[in-house]
């Protein structure tokens, strides 16, 4: 048999895993909607990617999650490694652009951007209090204007004259796209001018005094959008790379850190059959009143975290 690794990067509104080998070529690939349910999500991804692959050939010897419940489906999946998002993202995008400097990243809910000297992740910052110019805000826009997210991109390509709308807030930006388009302006301009104020409301927010140099790697869901591409590239001056599998950088690298990290433990693709259950207990041993997240499978505690002190520490 031979060995493979298992990355899920588990965010608020989709969900993405990945098999790679011991060379990092990736094997299976899953991307779905999250749908508020991120155990579930998960185990729809798990019977997707055990699709994808020849268990008699190859066998999972360790997992890695990442995302906002990457703790909770870590403990789902007996994960050899849980980390957070930016460290997921640096090592999956510089394993495939080794030379990259700057990694921009806008998803559903939120958006970051990570600086990168030799292969090292060096300054980041993120944005996850407002969702104007993120995936949701984008969808909810196509909506009002009738058309699928998936076409505003080569939509905004047909544009001669942008529509400037306001963008730093969502609700000012609706307000602003409403009196657009009761003003007459064509829904091409009005949808190019969505992706200008993306890419401008994330560099004069996210981007705000960080050395943005190139090669410049663009990723997340909405790096799918050739709008908002260009529009990122025209504000730079620079060329944007968009990488084929730049929705998977997460569980990537998620995956290739459960590689690195040289610690196998067992996995099996059952558990997307197993029940999970999640509590919450309320510690009454200090007055911190930490409150503690308790996992359960089929009955049995796994795992529990939320605690600051050993005496709210439960165990399995």
């Amino acid at each position: 048999m031979k060995k493979a690794y298992l990355g899920i990067d588990i965010g608020s509104i989709s969900t993405k895993g990945v098999i790679i080998d011991e060379e990092h070529n990736i094997l299976a690939s899953v991307y779905l909607w999250t749908e508020g349910n991120p155990l579930g999500a998960s185990k729809k991804v798990i019977q997707e990617l055990a699709s994808q692959i020849d268990l008699n050939e190859w066998t999972v010897v360790a997992a890695g999650t990442t995302g906002s419940a990457r703790k909770l489906v870590g403990a789902m999946c007996n994960a050899s490694i849980v980390k957070n998002e930016i460290t997921a993202h640096a090592v999956g995008t510089t394993t495939l652009h080794p030379d990259v400097r700057t990694i921009l990243e806008i998803g559903g809910q939120d958006s970051k951007i990570i600086c990168v000297e030799d292969g090292v992740a060096v300054d980041y910052a993120m944005n996850t209090l407002c969702a104007a110019g993120t995936g949701s805000f984008l969808t909810s826009q196509a909506r009002r204007l009738g058309v699928d997210v998936e076409e505003f991109g080569k939509i905004a390509l047909g544009s001669k004259n942008p529509t400037p709308i306001a963008a730093r807030c969502t609700v000012f930006a609706e307000s602003d796209l409403v009196h657009k388009i009761q003003m007459g302006h064509k829904k091409e301009d009005i949808i190019a001018g969505l992706c200008n104020a993306v890419a401008n409301n994330y560099l004069n927010n996210i981007g705000k005094g960080k050395k943005i140099l190139p090669p410049i790697v663009f990723q997340g869901g909405v790096s799918k959008n050739e709008g908002v591409v260009r529009a990122f590239a025209d504000s730079l001056g620079e060329e944007i790379i968009v990488d084929e599998n730049g929705h998977l950088m997460g569980c990537y690298g998620a995956a290739i850190l459960a590689h690195g990290s040289g610690i196998e433990r067992p996995f099996s693709f059952d558990v997307a059959e197993m029940e999970f259950v999640t509590r919450e207990v309320i510690c009454e041993n200090c007055p911190n009143h930490c409150e503690i997240i308790c996992v359960y499978r089929d009955g049995e505690l796994i795992d529990s975290w939320g605690n600051r002190c050993e005496r709210g520490e439960i165990k399995s």
